[in-house]
């Protein structure tokens, strides 16, 4: 198959390029200097020869699309709609990767797939927005909810939480917001192979299994670079107030991904462990 991968020098893009051309497929990498994703006349014209096109590309700035909602709601929003107008006119499959924010995180219990989107945040209600848009084209596509992601090629919380634990004698980590950890590798995996089992259109979530407070994923991280995970301290959320509202409760649930026949994320602690290496290796070199 060939591929069109936007916002392919991100994180979760890069990894998913690579693994969709060790897959044997065709992957072409654009991001926002070679597509603009919100203009109808470039994303038609990229299309052609293109069997799915994969969108990473994202305004990701949680708090700081408090103040610039419009600018996230171009991204997260207008560019999903333009994608999934062009993508279903061309018979041209999407997968749109969304975001846990898109609930509420008041639950109890892991968010099915169809759980009512309840954003509470402008980066959540611009992910949401992008979400309806590729619903209701009318496309063969595919939105792919994640949470949590860490990967090698991007800031992501275990190179700060490792950073921080090599100069310092102690850290305070919130322990009243849980979720999932997720390699934007295994990400990239799911993708692939939703795409080659030719899952029906609709909603799946990206995500390990388990889950685990942010407090307990630091003493993890700490571990690996060889450092003692008593020094990382809990907190509470109250101690560290930001712009954008932070879901306490931001685990998904992998029941459609099972209805099919496609085997979820492992759990979070192994997955950690086989990814650690690569992600910390600059801090570890």
């Amino acid at each position: 198959m060939r591929w069109l991968v936007t916002g392919a020098a991100g994180m979760l893009g890069q990894d998913a390029v690579d693994r969709l051309r060790a897959g044997g497929h065709e992957a072409v990498a654009t991001d926002r200097d070679t597509l603009d994703i919100t203009d109808p006349a470039a994303v038609r014209a990229a299309l052609a020869g293109f069997d799915v096109v994969l969108n990473c590309a994202a305004y990701t700035a949680v708090d700081d699309a408090e103040t610039h909602e419009d600018l996230a709601a171009l991204i997260n929003a207008t560019g999903p709609s333009v994608l999934a107008t062009a993508t279903a006119a061309a018979g041209v499959r999407l997968v749109q990767i969304s975001t846990d924010y898109v609930f509420d995180g008041a639950a109890t219990e892991p968010y099915r797939e169809d759980a009512p989107l309840a954003p509470q945040s402008a980066y959540g209600r611009t992910k949401a927005a992008g979400e309806r848009a590729v619903r209701e084209s009318g496309g063969n596509h595919l939105i792919v909810r994640t949470a949590w992601l860490y990967g090698a090629r991007g800031p992501c919380f275990p190179k700060t939480i490792a950073r921080l634990a090599l100069t310092r004698d102690s850290l305070s980590v919130v322990d009243d917001q849980i979720g999932q950890p997720t390699w934007t590798v295994d990400v990239a995996d799911l993708v692939a192979r939703l795409v080659e089992a030719g899952a029906p259109a609709g909603a799946y979530h990206a995500t390990s299994s388990g889950a685990v407070s942010w407090h307990r994923f630091a003493r993890a991280i700490v571990a690996a670079v060889g450092k003692d995970p008593a020094m990382v301290e809990p907190t509470t959320s109250d101690t560290f107030v930001r712009p954008a509202a932070r879901p306490p409760y931001s685990v998904l649930g992998h029941e459609a991904l099972e209805r099919i026949g496609v085997e979820p994320i492992g759990p979070w602690q192994e997955r950690w462990a086989l990814a650690a290496p690569s992600v910390l290796a600059e801090l570890t070199a």
